[in-house]
């Protein structure tokens, strides 16, 4: 085998595993013929750098994801880094493709959220935090690129989910009820209850989807968020 190259490199099985979704727009896909063996082999290598990729996120310390650089997935899976630029073009690509891993791993999907599911994924989510190296969230670090895409998709599937039991509130009752539920479920909040008031992982779980229950229950029965004279201590019109 030629020295510094990968098994993959080196029995030239690179030359026909699929490019990056990028390159493929481009029109830069090459192969040299097509089969059922290359395709498996091409699965099982696209496999082995989305396990990688997730290995290595559950090790960072941070909720920082700028370690994820195909250098370092390529040699967490033991292939070249030209392999990884094959199923992927850009890093943010591959980003996206471990989000999506680290969701399946856990059982968390925001597709057609509702009030209903809010609960079970609030507490999928939590349940799956002690896997990560991740002690704390620092309110400092940097969020951006498929960590920030993943925050907005969570934020739109909650106000989705509150939308239509909410359809004759005013817009501001449904973003006041979507935001609580959101801030809820959030890791911040988690860690919250576990360093500030001295529970345990499955008590704040516990206490969380509880909160979120009560209020989902709240905005399915109609109560909405005091007006804002009554919100002030204000007397109402004609008191």
């Amino acid at each position: 085998m030629a020295s510094g190259k990968t098994l993959e490199e080196a029995s030239g099985a690179v030359d026909s595993e699929p490019v990056g979704e990028g390159a493929r727009e481009n029109g830069q896909a090459r192969r040299r013929y097509d089969s059922p063996v290359r395709r498996e082999r091409a699965a099982l290598t696209r496999e082995r750098i989305l396990t990688a990729g997730s290995e290595l996120v559950h090790e960072f310390t941070t909720w920082d994801w700028r370690g994820l650089t195909f250098r370092a997935v390529a040699e967490r899976a033991g292939v070249g880094e030209r392999t990884v630029y094959r199923y992927f073009a850009t890093e943010r690509e591959l980003h996206d493709a471990v989000m999506r891993r680290l969701g399946e791993e856990s059982g968390i999907s925001y597709d057609n959220l509702s009030l209903d599911q809010m609960g079970p994924t609030a507490r999928r989510l939590f349940e799956s935090l002690p896997s990560y190296a991740i002690a704390h969230w620092d309110e400092h670090q940097v969020v951006a690129g498929t960590l920030l895409a993943e925050e907005l998709r969570r934020r739109d599937a909650v106000a989705s989910a509150v939308s239509e039991p909410t359809s004759d509130w005013t817009n501001e009752e449904s973003r006041m009820a979507a935001g609580v539920l959101d801030l809820l479920w959030s890791v911040q909040s988690y860690q919250r209850l576990l360093h500030a008031w001295g529970l345990d992982g499955e008590q704040a779980t516990r206490a969380i989807t509880w909160a979120i229950g009560v209020l989902s229950d709240a905005i399915r029965a109609g109560r909405r968020p005091l007006p804002r004279e009554a919100a002030a201590g204000e007397p109402s019109p004609g008191d």
